[in-house]
């Protein structure tokens, strides 16, 4: 059964870092997109950076220069590098991937449970 386990979630001061990462159990057929997404009360959803399967990245004008989104394939994970962190980017941090889980089964997006990260002034 596929599973997407977020880690790294914490509580940090403004201007410093934090890493976080995402586990994908069950071993997937194919893992293709996976992005991370953020998320706080009373807000829709947004989303903070992709990652294609051949390593193409794309972020969130937010956090455009103070976040590094990295995939290993051969480990099924993803992380995100989050830099010069500021209060606004607390928030619940979601790790997304499309998945096909075996060569049966049709591609769909899997969503983990979220990571809360806190930035205190």
């Amino acid at each position: 059964q596929v599973q997407l386990v977020e880690s790294g979630g914490g509580l940090v001061q403004a201007g410093n870092s934090l890493n976080l990462s995402c586990s994908v159990s069950g071993s997937p057929f194919i893992i293709g997109y996976m992005r991370w997404y953020r998320q706080t009360p009373g807000k829709e959803r947004e989303m903070v950076a992709s990652i294609t399967g051949a390593g193409i990245t794309a972020y969130a004008d937010s956090v455009q220069g103070r976040c590094a989104i990295a995939r290993d394939n051969t480990k099924a994970t993803v992380s995100l590098q989050m830099n010069d962190l500021r209060p606004d980017d607390t928030a619940v941090y979601y790790c997304n991937a499309v998945i096909q889980p075996s060569r049966q089964d049709r591609i769909s997006e899997f969503w983990g449970r979220g990571a809360q990260v806190t930035v205190s002034s």
